[in-house]
């Protein structure tokens, strides 16, 4: 049976190859960065789950409904 790594330690895993690809050059912006690239994966899969109810989907997440909304425009993933 194939032991699946936790999430935390799949990112810790990821980052660190990430400085090593890095090599000398000094990262910026790491922070931005990270949280852009799980954030809408993270909100697609939570309104896939939820089959596009944003009030299921913001109880998954522990947000608001209306913060869910929020972030749902700001990454293009429902109309206005």
């Amino acid at each position: 049976m194939k032991t699946i790594p936790s999430l935390d330690e799949s990112v810790r895993l990821n980052l660190k190859a990430y400085f090593e690809d890095l090599g000398d050059i000094e990262p910026r912006g790491m922070w931005d960065m990270v949280i852009s690239c799980v954030e809408k994966p993270l909100l697609e899969a939570a309104m896939e789950r939820a089959q596009g109810n944003q009030s299921r989907a913001a109880v998954y997440l522990g947000i608001t409904r209306n913060t869910l909304r929020k972030k749902l425009l700001a990454h293009k993933l429902i109309d206005d």
